[in-house]
């Protein structure tokens, strides 16, 4: 087709030939990427077919294809079979969750901490650490995935939600997000696809996005991710991995039962696919919930990583998790950890493995699971939920918003009011939906009247807000 046919032809997108210099597929996705960046393309907008769009710039359609390629690859853009493809939700913005500097008179019910309450018992473990024989020995750069007797305790720590493996596949890492970036590094490469939950956890999205790794969203119920949809999406675009959070899904609160996990096992086992089991949670999980059976490492454990972090259940502070693994990925996720790491503080895992040999992590667990409860409690009582709604002693919730908003708006209105909160947008791993939720956090606060205190301001304002 000509190119003066397109003078009045409605597209989504024109981007001006002239400028385009060669390699033209390059250049093409440059300008994508900056009008996207800028805010001249809104997220969800459906983006020309590429041969509209080759006939438009006079090129190959390949010089398309690629340039989509690329910025699809960025987390950008996605495409959907038989509909297009279109901007990425959260394309032009970071949706890293961190603890942000916020007013002093905001109350957090944002960034989800982990009932920071009982840090004074951990400071009485850091005290006998620094009194222990072997103190200066903490301090050097010798065994760079921990020493044996923290991988020991370790194991002694996770025996309890049914890992059973050995110190020569542990690993002690910087907490859960240094242990999915080892991960990705070690196992994946640009371009490679990773299942996810529709709603994941926003941190993972952008490490993805970070390593060029592209996430496929596939569809959940109650019970998780439908294994049925991860077979479909495995036959239809060559998934590499997938990742899970089955005791609690972040954002989601959605827990994974036993038959639900066989029944993902199955389809990964089948499709050779590499599993990243983020078990944070496990510590409200496992011999308290019904049917929270085993972890899936257990299923699979040839094919999966399996990350426990101590940051929710212990201390966020001291960022140590420890990662699982089999022979097959041993000798990556050394040479990745040494390279991210050199190696991971073994003060911090040693201050860990003194609260965990003596007793006092247990004592922990048992006083966050109170505060858990308590604020669960609290929650119910200003936003009643039905029966069976996530995990019962979650560190936050999912809540439903009656009609459709603008997530960044609804969050600054809000933050305006002294709270924070996220809305779902910030956790959506592919197109976007009609649905709209808030992750509210229940676990910064300083107390529960703090945290009741926020609640009934949220409650408030989304009533005026929502109408």
């Amino acid at each position: 087709m000509p190119i003066n046919s397109f003078t009045d032809y409605p597209m989504s997108w024109k981007p001006d030939r002239d400028v385009l210099k060669r390699p033209f597929y390059l250049s093409l996705a440059s300008l994508l990427e900056h009008d996207i960046i800028n805010g001249y393309l809104a997220p969800g907008t459906k983006l020309p077919p590429q041969r509209e769009l080759a006939d438009f710039l006079d090129v190959n359609f390949t010089t398309i294809t690629r340039a989509y390629k690329l910025c699809e690859l960025k987390g950008l853009i996605y495409a959907i079979t038989g509909s297009g493809t279109f901007v990425s939700p959260n394309a032009a913005r970071s949706i890293t969750i961190s603890k942000d500097r916020i007013s002093k008179e905001c109350i957090d019910l944002g960034f989800a901490e982990s009932f920071e309450q009982t840090n004074s018992i951990v400071a009485e473990a850091a005290k006998k650490v620094m009194e222990k024989s072997y103190l200066e020995q903490l301090f050097n750069y010798n065994e760079p995935t921990g020493i044996v007797h923290q991988k020991a305790a370790a194991l002694n720590w996770m025996r309890a939600f049914g890992i059973h493996a050995n110190t020569e596949h542990v690993a002690i890492v910087s907490g859960a997000l240094n242990a999915l970036t080892i991960a990705l590094l070690a196992l994946f490469e640009p371009g490679n696809r990773i299942a996810v939950d529709k709603y994941t956890y926003a941190n993972f999205i952008e490490i993805s996005k970070s390593l060029r790794v592209k996430l496929v969203p596939i569809p959940g119920d109650e019970h998780g991710m439908l294994p049925h949809e991860l077979e479909q999406q495995c036959l239809q675009w060559g998934v590499h991995g997938v990742f899970l959070m089955p005791s609690c899904g972040n954002p989601t609160t959605v827990m994974i039962p036993d038959y639900r996990k066989k029944e993902l096992a199955a389809v990964i086992r089948k499709h050779h696919l590499i599993l990243i089991e983020d078990d944070v949670h496990a510590f409200l999980s496992a011999g308290i919930t019904d049917d929270y059976g085993q972890p899936m490492y257990q299923l699979l454990p040839d094919q999966t990583v399996y990350i426990c972090s101590t940051s929710k259940s212990i201390c966020s502070g001291l960022r140590v998790a420890y990662m699982v693994f089999g022979d097959a990925f041993q000798e990556k996720i050394m040479r990745a950890i040494f390279n991210i790491n050199v190696k991971t503080s073994s003060l911090d895992a040693e201050i860990i493995t003194e609260l965990i040999l003596s007793g006092k992590a247990n004592e922990i667990v048992a006083k966050k699971k109170q505060l858990a409860q308590s604020a669960n409690l609290l929650y119910t009582e200003l936003f009643p939920q039905p029966l069976h709604t996530g995990h019962p002693l979650s560190f936050y919730r999912w809540l439903p918003l009656p009609d459709k908003v603008n997530g960044s708006q609804l969050e600054s209105y809000l933050l305006d009011k002294g709270i924070r909160v996220f809305h779902s947008d910030r956790f959506l791993s592919g197109a976007g939906t009609p649905d709209n939720y808030l992750r509210v956090a229940l676990s910064s606060t300083n107390s529960l009247e703090e945290l009741k205190r926020g609640l009934e301001i949220l409650k408030e304002n989304l009533r005026l807000y929502c109408g």
